[in-house]
């Protein structure tokens, strides 16, 4: 009896029934009918075992063939990854075609290309697992480090020279086992690392009303809550090709594929600001659009991580967005509704928490095995319906992530963007990022987002008075506060994609542009204990504070700095 094959016997979507799977473990990797439709064990009854298949299961039918794969579903890391755009269970897009078949098999890696490999260890060198002994140079962006599988160590056997070899061919033998440029990992298994390391170092997204007011650590998690039109996608676009993390995955889950097809049209055209090469030598593209199979959404945010913990593993920081958890989460209640699960809120699982904390926890700046620091950061929008930031995903999301950038519907119809709101969002990370500023960067940066926030909030209760009796009815210094809270909007807050001196802004430029606004603020107060009438004052004009960020380049912190001093002056003529 063939116990690793199984019939079909029964059908309901994405979950079928198989019979005769004796040595079926969960989460094992099972085929089914002649297509060989990709599936994972999910439960196991008596002789039945519970399988999710991943793929368009139309056409399937009791008495059908399944077989037991060998192990988890897993795909191969190691060089080709960078540039290459791959489905939810990693298959590379390229290889398959212009439609998607249910039951088309293609690798993650191209198995007949050769990548010049140079050697770093020498036989006789005791290496464990997650040391190096090679790189690959994969691009002039980024140099692939080739690294011993965690579970292999000892002493290096043999090593191949420098030269070309594929994926597939030994580079070395150590401890006896061959090792290769490419390795097999389960995708639900997260990668061993060493020791945690505290999130500290900020990641720089190049997005002002985010670095400066809602900064988020590298290893650290964050979330885009907002409803539809708010501009979720396009921020976290904007992150992918401007932030400053080594390796970019954008794991497209659930969207639109107009949306992600114009993502991959700028990124091919896109120059990277910190090496001048193309942007997507440094980005790997997970789509898993809405088209596509809805239970591949499942998985395909747990492939992300995968490739992010890979480079992570090289002592690199790398960046995992996902674009939507929401979607990935229907997912999730699909699946439950189909093998009769007791809904939970809103027909969500019991389960929802569990799975969204594991996906979170993946994230980290770690020690890695070779003793390196690297780190998975992980960003994630939700979609909540109708806007309801009450709803299980959203406000489970919030419990388990350090950063909440909740994007304001008002705000994005009065065309700020991005449109996040400084009442509404939050960042644990501040005091370590304030921390790791004072020590290696600014160490004025606390200091200024305090005021920041402080003016923001008071501007935010003045304008509601200013409402009910007018601006003219305030006192003056009031009058000031709100003039400085609009200047703070629209001169540091708001952003422009389409300007190329501030689709991003350096780390310098923001805290330029910021001093400028609070400079301006502290003089107008200090005219007005001169007795000068607040009036007097919002007549000046003080457009080019508002202009500056489209005016000088985005490094140019020194341009901002000299039309502050040119307004200082006209400010002090007022007195």
């Amino acid at each position: 009896m063939d116990v690793s094959r199984g019939t079909v016997v029964g059908v309901s979507g994405p979950v079928v029934d198989v019979r005769g799977l004796q040595r079926a473990r969960v989460l094992d990797l099972v085929r089914l009918g002649e297509r060989r439709l990709a599936g994972e064990v999910i439960s196991l009854h008596s002789e039945v075992a519970v399988v999710q298949a991943h793929e368009y299961t139309g056409g399937l039918t009791p008495g059908a063939d399944a077989w037991l794969g060998d192990g988890p579903l897993s795909a191969e890391l190691g060089p080709g990854l960078l540039g290459g755009v791959f489905d939810g269970m990693l298959r590379r897009l390229e290889h398959l075609g212009e439609r998607l078949a249910p039951g088309a098999h293609a690798g993650t890696l191209d198995q007949d290309r050769r990548w010049p490999f140079r050697p770093t260890a020498r036989p006789g060198d005791i290496v464990s697992g997650g040391a190096s002994i090679g790189t690959v140079a994969e691009s002039p962006a980024l140099e692939t480090r080739v690294l011993v599988p965690p579970d292999v160590g000892g002493a290096v056997e043999w090593i191949a020279g420098e030269g070309e070899h594929t994926v597939a061919e030994p580079v070395a033998r150590i401890g006896g086992r061959e090792v290769r440029l490419a390795q097999r990992w389960p995708l639900r298994h997260p990668r061993p690392s060493g020791m945690r390391i505290p999130a500290s170092v900020p990641l720089g997204t190049g997005q002002r009303a985010l670095d400066l007011l809602f900064p988020v650590a590298r290893g650290s998690t964050a979330a885009v809550p907002g409803g539809f039109g708010t501009g979720k996608t396009l921020l976290l676009q904007q992150i992918a090709k401007w932030c400053d993390a080594d390796v970019i995955v954008f794991v497209s889950c659930g969207e639109r594929g107009n949306e992600l097809a114009d993502v991959l049209a700028e990124i091919a055209t896109l120059e990277d600001p910190r090496t001048g090469r193309a942007l997507r030598e440094r980005t790997v593209l997970i789509a898993n659009t809405s088209n596509m199979p809805l239970m591949a959404r499942e998985v395909s945010v747990h492939a992300g991580v995968t490739v992010a913990e890979f480079f992570r593993d090289m002592g690199l920081d790398a960046l995992v967005i996902a674009d939507s958890t929401s979607r990935w989460a229907e997912a999730l209640r699909e699946i439950a509704s189909r093998m009769g699960e007791l809904p939970a809120e809103e027909g969500y699982p019991a389960s929802l928490a569990p799975a969204l904390a594991a996906f979170y926890e993946r994230s980290g700046r770690v020690q890695t095995l070779s003793g390196q620091a690297g780190s998975v950061t992980i960003l994630a929008a939700v979609s909540p319906p109708g806007g309801d930031m009450a709803e299980p995903v959203t406000a489970h999301t919030a419990r388990f992530v350090r950063a909440v950038w909740s994007l304001d519907r008002d705000l994005a119809y009065a065309r700020h963007h991005p449109a996040v709101s400084w009442t509404a969002s939050s960042a644990r990370d501040v005091p370590h990022v304030s921390r790791w500023q004072i020590e290696h960067a600014d160490p004025q940066w606390g200091e200024r987002r305090a005021r920041a926030m402080s003016l923001l909030a008071v501007a935010d209760r003045v304008q509601a008075v200013a409402d009910l009796v007018g601006v003219a009815s305030l006192p003056d210094h009031e009058r000031i506060v709100l003039s400085t809270g609009r200047l703070l909007r629209e001169a540091v807050l708001q952003q422009s994609a389409l300007s190329p001196n501030d689709v991003w802004c350096a780390p310098a430029k923001q805290a330029a542009l910021l001093a400028m606004v609070l400079d301006l603020h502290d003089r107008e107060l200090e005219l007005v204990r001169r007795g000068v009438p607040a009036e007097r004052i919002e007549q000046l004009d003080l457009s080019d504070a508002v202009r500056a960020r489209d005016n000088v380049g985005p490094e140019d912190a020194a341009g901002v700095a000299a039309i502050r001093d040119a307004l200082l002056v006209r400010l002090e003529e007022l007195g």
